[in-house]
């Protein structure tokens, strides 16, 4: 869908267009953004360190909760650390294949350092110093793949990271207070992305007051994505994702950390 406008791509996202401004239909940024798909085929090609680097550093001139800035960004290069890497993730067989890895970690260890630094206390030891570095690091995340995809780069993000805490921490020397959000494959795209359609902004967009979304919106978003990506029914194949247990141990190795999660 390239050369299309900003409203004929929502539609093909959405179902649904608003009504977008005549001075933000041929947007670029803002086209990029809503062609975006998640890359899963990667070229030969490497992406150079100065690239990565530029890639972090517009990422971290993201916002962050109060200026705390508990978000840092761990690229990935030296081979045995890569390999060991992919190992671990293994069970999505297109990451081996990927050239780059990067990785987005909540950092709540700094701010507790620069209390001690000023000799005081921390009084906000309790899930909120948890969940304020995890949205950080969500919204660094966010921006470098907005930068890397404008940058004519794939990514994709993978979240099976954190179904090896433990081995993840001891290949990359995570201290306390530190760990994954997310990680990311990142490279040159062998193929272009597919657009996903998502639920209509009708369902996820409030106005003043929220609104739960009937099943029937929701069966209606399941037969225009099959019809769109001939997969089958979204909500079904969620629902039976959702339906077994996954990382049942996520908490306990957060208040390993040093996390208090009351």
């Amino acid at each position: 869908m390239v050369g299309s406008r900003l409203s004929e791509l929502l539609t093909a996202r959405f179902g649904e267009a608003p009504g977008v401004p005549d001075g933000l239909e041929s947007h670029p940024f803002l086209t990029c953004l809503a062609a975006r798909g998640s890359c899963r085929a990667f070229t030969t090609d490497t992406v150079t360190d100065a690239t990565l680097e530029t890639l972090a550093a517009a990422a971290l001139c993201a916002p962050s909760k109060s200026d705390l800035q508990q978000r840092d960004i761990l690229i990935v290069s030296a081979p045995e650390q890569r390999g060991a890497l992919r190992d671990l993730l293994s069970a999505q067989a297109w990451i081996a294949d990927a050239p780059h890895f990067v990785i987005f970690l909540a950092n709540n260890r700094r701010q507790r350092q620069v209390q001690k630094m000023h000799e005081k206390p921390f009084p906000n030891d309790h899930l909120d110093a948890f969940f304020n570095a995890s949205v950080d690091a969500g919204i660094a995340l966010a921006l470098f793949m907005a930068a890397a995809e404008a940058a004519g780069l794939g990514c994709c993000p993978i979240s099976t990271i954190r179904n090896h805490l433990a081995p993840v921490r001891d290949l990359f020397s995570l201290p306390d207070h530190v760990f994954p959000v997310a990680g990311m494959a990142i490279g040159y795209p062998a193929d272009t992305a597919r657009m996903s359609p998502r639920l209509p902004l009708s369902a996820t967009v409030h106005n003043d007051r929220f609104s739960d979304c009937s099943d029937e919106v929701i069966q209606d978003y399941d037969a225009r994505r099959s019809a769109a990506t001939g997969g089958p029914a979204w909500s079904r194949t969620r629902a039976e994702m959702y339906a077994e247990q996954q990382r049942g141990d996520f908490g306990g190795f957060i208040r390993g950390i040093g996390f208090k999660t009351d």
